[in-house]
């Protein structure tokens, strides 16, 4: 096996010496290795290609950027491999980077040839070229743009979305176009002319200097929409991601990817939410609804199994609330769900049986045996948000893991949504630990905040940090109120920022249980210039919607 990563390798080339190519785009669970031979800052990727080049014997690397060179000096200089081989790609493809890219071509064949004993195969050589000329699908289809995808990924890409999905990515798409008729007789040079020609034809990656072709993977008349997945800390991907938003009207959900495993929990709500938004049911269908008709009388429930609490909202027929419940998830979502069934039922004075349908949402709603149905806790706030309001255009989610903004059009569709990414900065479990630290509960906090002296600035957001800055402040003799204050401005500031990112617009509202807190509440309005509409039950938003889904959907 002769591992590469970039899609301008010449796998047809190595194929035809008697190496096999294999794509090197598995997640890393840590970069342990990598970091005790270069700096922690390193790019992610070169990082990636690092660790899976030590696994390696044979290994093919071009030079897209300077992340990666710093990868070959630092595997060439371990000397672990058989065969290191980095080639040069030239950033144009016009005649001169054709004729360097064939030089470059003609001294990887003869580094092959000396290092596998053998002689090119030009029926190996053209069959591979053949196999990797590859065709859209004809019908309905999403993308994956972007950087690399690992197969883990993109398999959950795959099972979560409504329609077929197709990996475009850098390392994804790679279209070599057919070889010539002539091909067969050609001799070696003049084949190797056409090579270089034909992988430069491809549609380029971002570190090519033209990249207008590019437009070719968004205009397909079959495509619906595209997940894109940038790379921590690399421009390119940014570049491309905030042009692609510019050029197309698609549908387009943003990932972020550092070569590690991703939160699932978090990853899979953010595409679930992008598939419901095509309103097409997921292929891996969890559960169907009951097929029982609806009737006069007829209950339906939404539970809401979030990290912190488990809501649960029941309605009528005429979509009027009859009961509602909020308990402690705990350790494990289906308690706290069986805890807040128990409740609703015994409110009711009702069996669970006598519920038609139970919708689920939030993190545990995969978790809950007695649920009927699922949906994100997106769509759910979405539905309950307009169902309280139908003004609103923006909701501010900020619950006990994640943080959320939610932009709706006038029907009370979801046009665009962002989440919190890989942090509790700002989220309930924030405040939660700041009350441990400074020891009041949450109810005192957020009184004492409206009252302050000294305006302080909480300046770290992350959860660790910012419990020292308190503890340094508390040393300092600093009073609970104007501690409480610099928090809330923290967290307002965050949340602002993100709507900000998300174009939300007036009218807001402001779901979770972080909208009890009138000192949050209270900077996050100043920050957005515009009051928050606030249920008088603000944490059974998701629970709400959840339950007319249920009715809707039966």
């Amino acid at each position: 096996m002769i591992g590469y990563s970039c899609k301008y390798t010449p796998i047809e080339l190595l194929a035809a010496f008697g190496g096999k190519p294999e794509l090197l785009d598995q997640e890393e669970p840590d970069f342990e290795v990598a970091e005790t031979m270069t700096h922690a800052n390193l790019c992610c990727h070169a990082k990636a290609m690092i660790q899976e080049g030590t696994r390696l014997k044979e290994l093919v690397m071009m030079d897209c950027c300077d992340s990666l060179r710093r990868a070959c000096d630092v595997l060439e200089f371990t000397g672990g491999q058989d065969f290191l081989y980095m080639a040069d790609l030239p950033h144009e493809d016009n005649g001169c980077a054709v004729q360097r890219f064939k030089y470059e071509l003609l001294e990887l064949a003869k580094a092959c040839g000396a290092h596998y004993q053998t002689e090119f195969s030009r029926d190996v050589f053209l069959r591979a070229c053949r196999e990797n000329a590859k065709t859209l699908p004809e019908g309905p289809f999403l993308a994956v743009l972007g950087a690399r995808v690992s197969p883990p990924l993109l398999e959950l890409i795959q099972k979560e979305m409504a329609l077929p999905v197709v990996n475009l990515t850098c390392s994804g798409n790679r279209n070599l176009e057919e070889p010539p008729e002539e091909a067969a007789s050609m001799d070696f040079d003049a084949l190797m002319d056409w090579y270089a020609a034909a992988l430069l034809r491809m549609t380029p990656c971002m570190r090519m200097t033209g990249v207008s072709s590019r437009r070719a993977l968004i205009e397909h008349p079959h495509l619906k929409g595209i997940i894109y997945n940038t790379v921590k800390f690399c421009d390119f991907y940014g570049f491309d991601y905030a042009a692609l938003k510019e050029q197309t009207s698609l549908p387009i959900l943003k990932i972020e990817s550092d070569y590690m495993p991703m939160p699932s929990g978090q990853l899979s709500t953010r595409l679930e939410a992008f598939s419901e938004s095509f309103a097409l049911p997921r292929q891996a269908e969890r559960k169907p609804m009951k097929e029982t008709e609806k009737k006069t009388g007829a209950l339906y429930a939404g539970i809401d199994s979030g990290s912190t609490t488990t809501n649960m909202v029941v309605v009528n027929d005429r979509k009027e609330i009859q009961a509602w419940a909020i308990v402690r998830t705990g350790a494990k979502a289906q308690n706290g769900a069986k805890a807040a069934l128990d409740e609703i039922c015994g409110k009711l004075s009702i069996q669970p049986e006598d519920l038609t349908a139970i919708m689920a949402t939030g993190y545990g709603r995969g978790n809950i045996p007695f649920a009927t149905g699922t949906k994100t806790e997106i769509t759910c706030h979405a539905k309950g948000a307009h169902f309280l309001n139908p003004e609103i255009r923006t909701i501010v989610d900020i619950g006990g893991q994640d943080s959320k903004v939610i932009c709706l059009d006038s029907g009370g569709a979801v046009t665009n949504f962002i989440m919190n990414d890989k942090c509790a900065a700002g989220t309930g479990r924030f405040l939660e630990m700041m009350a441990r630290t400074l020891e009041l509960d949450l109810a005192d906090m957020s009184q004492r905040g409206l009252t302050w002296k000294k305006d302080l600035t909480i300046s770290s957001m992350c959860t660790v940090f910012a419990e020292s800055e308190v503890i340094s402040l508390i040393a300092d003799n600093h009073s609970d109120n104007d501690i409480i204050h610099g928090l809330n401005k923290s967290i307002a500031a965050k949340t602002a920022s993100m709507v900000s990112r998300a174009k939300g617009t007036a009218p807001f509202m402001m779901t979770g249980g972080v909208a009890r807190n009138l000192g949050v509440v209270r900077e996050l309005e100043s920050r957005l210039g515009s009051g928050l509409f606030i249920a008088e039950n603000p944490d059974l938003c998701g629970a709400l919607g959840a339950a007319l889904f249920a009715l809707e959907e039966l």
